[in-house]
């Protein structure tokens, strides 16, 4: 397995690499990939699965039975546990730095595509819709339902068993919904934001958002979103479809 450029010659020295044939999805092919930017280092267990995900921090931690979809980021000291049950992540979606991820006793964690979970946030046995933001902090606890299209506030707190219907936006401890708004737009753009930044990362390069090309990127891209939003709803969807 060649290593990627964006693993430094530090923790080359502090880390062995393992073995691809260690995880469950990981064939010649896909290690070759990986050779492109995708870190796998000897702190993920050997039940981890790879399918081709855009970024992950060389100081994660993943344990037990955890799928990544592809395009999804994996940022700096994130934990994730699953030591029974499962714990799966969407396509692009990112998890952001310090996050921590663990199942429940009779529950997985299942994270939905197109969805950032922000900074400092405890996602315990819960389920998150597709296109959902959980703001920095929060913490979403065992049962939780969360659907499609939701911002949870930055520092809530969802005690166990909480259901929130798509489109919704909740704040405060214990949580409860304050407005009902489909966010999707600006859901989807901060996922694509982070699935940019993290195959820049990949590649060694940490300035993705400055730039002429960053908000010239950035303009094209809301301005797509904003046109399917648009198509979507004229032709009567009431919820944004995957």
């Amino acid at each position: 397995m060649v290593v990627p450029p964006c693993v430094s010659q530090r923790w080359r020295e502090r880390r062995s690499l393992l073995d691809c044939s260690l995880y469950n999805t990981c064939d010649a092919a896909r290690a070759e990939k990986g050779a492109e930017g995708h870190i796998i280092l000897q702190d993920f267990g050997p039940l981890v699965e790879l399918d081709s995900p855009a970024f992950v921090h060389e100081s994660a931690q993943l344990y037990g039975k955890i799928h990544l979809a592809p395009g999804t980021s994996v940022w700096p000291f994130v934990s994730m546990r699953a030591e029974d049950q499962e714990i799966r992540v969407g396509e692009n979606t990112n998890i952001q730095d310090f996050v921590m991820i663990h199942i429940g006793y009779a529950t997985p964690t299942i994270i939905g595509a197109n969805c950032s979970i922000t900074h400092h946030c405890t996602i315990h046995g819960c389920t998150i819709g597709d296109n959902t933001l959980v703001g920095i902090n929060a913490t979403i606890m065992d049962g939780c339902v969360i659907g499609r299209n939701c911002i949870i506030g930055g520092a809530a707190f969802l005690k166990e068993g909480t259901v929130i219907p798509d489109n919704s936006i909740v704040v405060g401890a214990p949580g409860k919904v304050i407005k009902q708004k489909n966010n999707w737009v600006a859901n989807c753009m901060n996922a694509r934001y982070y699935r940019r930044n993290a195959e820049h990362y990949a590649r060694g390069e940490h300035r993705a958002w400055a730039g002429k090309d960053g908000k010239t990127w950035a303009a094209e891209q809301l301005q797509e979103l904003q046109k399917e939003f648009k198509a979507l709803l004229e032709s009567g969807a009431e919820v944004i479809p995957e």
